[in-house]
């Protein structure tokens, strides 16, 4: 009897930790909210008194664009809406209460279900057909972006599409197979092997001198952050770390060589191979503030990949350049980026996504790199030191949410869209790793 109530305490701990770190961040929410109400009504002040000034094209269009809760979802919404096109934002029915909805520049919202239910793509036609849509921009989760590609020719009696086929879908989010496409242009790439079995990293010939990282082919929010080295310093260490990933023939995964260096992360919107929209920035792991760089050097790159594939859509690649200058291309994955915030005053960005040709479009010499207040905040609660940089990267920014003439997004994403979500965990008493205000979901193990 003993151990059985010993068990039971051990089983109740992690859940009684997830509901106490759940309501704790219930109550710094609800402290933020009278700052964030003031921050939005000062700013919805300076709106009225300096009202956007929408472009008036000589064709108007119905622009539907997918994954509402997604700040680059708000971003390019708001870029349509500027250029005088009306948009229909659309997202899971989980996310329903999704800040976006609510955005000045979203004239219509529609749920749908998840990408991989039977009846995703028929619902999703059924709205483009609705609301005479003419144009569908996908803004993808990892999940999203296979079946939006499926989604395409049932869409395309109805609209045009700005997403990649099933093939250039398949070939990008495969890793192996998008590095074997790149080295065939000659372009470069790290070494890189399929794994269909955990001893294949213990059996593997290590060259003396270069290591190695394993990386799941299928999105996996959790374990895309561990960037273990291996060979591990011994045999017996290499084989524990390898037999601990769930690496089978069904879920494959890759070792690809470590390339020394400094990462950067690129947005390309394409049309017929050609890049019509662009940008580099600095990358880490857990990305929520995006500075511009030119990188010639990269761009060839992106531009030589995509031309081979004639694709049109979203494209973002993740690249290291080692420190004598050269660029390896790391991956590919055919979504948009969140690097399309350092747009927020480009008046090229729906040209770009609409019309086929003209000047490859680029943030502006006087955008700021983008940041989001309540992720700085956060680092600043847990991270006092560092109050110098947060107080630089704010008085140097532009906070990707908040726009003068549309506040309430800033406003109802962490007080309705994270708050709503948080309220569900707490009830369901749902584990969570961390609150990504970017893409507006709680980073959950086995997430999308």
């Amino acid at each position: 009897m003993t151990r059985l109530l010993e068990d039971t305490r051990r089983r109740a701990r992690p859940r009684d930790r997830t509901t106490a770190r759940t309501l704790g961040m219930l109550t710094l929410l609800t402290a933020a909210l009278p700052v964030d109400l003031l921050v939005a009504a000062v700013a919805a002040l300076v709106g009225v008194a300096r009202p956007l000034r929408r472009a008036t094209p000589d064709r108007p269009l119905t622009v539907l664009v997918s994954g509402g809760k997604m700040t680059k979802a708000l971003a390019l919404a708001r870029a349509f809406h500027r250029a005088g096109h009306r948009v229909v934002l659309v997202e899971q029915a989980r996310y329903r209460l999704g800040a976006h909805r609510f955005s000045r520049a979203v004239s219509a919202f529609h749920t749908v279900p998840a990408p991989d239910h039977p009846d995703y793509t028929d619902r999703l036609t059924a709205i483009a057909e609705l609301e005479q849509a003419d144009v569908y921009v996908p803004v993808c989760s990892p999940l999203a972006s296979r079946y939006d590609a499926l989604a395409k020719r049932a869409l395309e009696p109805f609209c045009e599409v700005v997403h990649p086929g099933p093939e250039n879908v398949a070939m990008v989010d495969d890793k192996h197979r998008f590095a074997e496409t790149a080295a065939a242009l000659g372009l470069g790439v790290p070494e890189t092997h399929r794994i269909t079995d955990p001893q294949e990293l213990v059996d593997f010939a290590y060259p003396p001198g270069r290591s190695y990282v394993a990386k799941s082919i299928a999105y996996d929010p959790v374990r895309r952050m561990d960037l273990t080295r291996l060979p591990r310093p011994t045999a017996e260490e290499t084989a524990r770390f390898a037999h601990t990933l769930p690496i089978s023939a069904a879920n494959p995964w890759i070792l690809q060589e470590f390339v020394e260096g400094t990462e950067f992360c690129t947005h390309s919107t394409v049309r017929d191979g050609r890049v019509r929209l662009h940008c580099c920035c600095p990358s880490s792991g857990f990305q929520l503030n995006y500075a511009h760089v030119e990188h010639p050097q990269i761009e060839e790159w992106v531009r030589r990949f995509v031309a081979a594939t004639g694709a049109t859509g979203q494209l973002s690649f993740d690249f290291m350049q080692t420190p004598d200058g050269r660029v390896y291309g790391l991956e590919c994955n055919p979504r948009t980026h969140s690097a399309i915030t350092m747009f927020y005053d480009h008046p090229g960005v729906a040209s770009a996504y609409l019309d086929g040709d003209g000047p490859t479009v680029r943030p502006t010499g006087r955008s700021r790199p983008t940041y989001w207040l309540h992720h700085e905040l956060w680092l600043l609660l847990r991270h006092p030191s560092t109050v110098a940089e947060r107080v630089r990267t704010v008085v140097r920014g532009k906070e990707a949410l908040l726009e003068a003439w549309d506040p309430l997004p800033f406003l109802l994403l962490p007080h309705l869209q994270i708050t709503a979500l948080l309220l569900d965990a707490l009830r369901r008493r749902r584990a969570w790793m961390k609150i990504d205000v970017n893409i507006g979901k709680l980073v959950e193990p086995g997430g999308d």
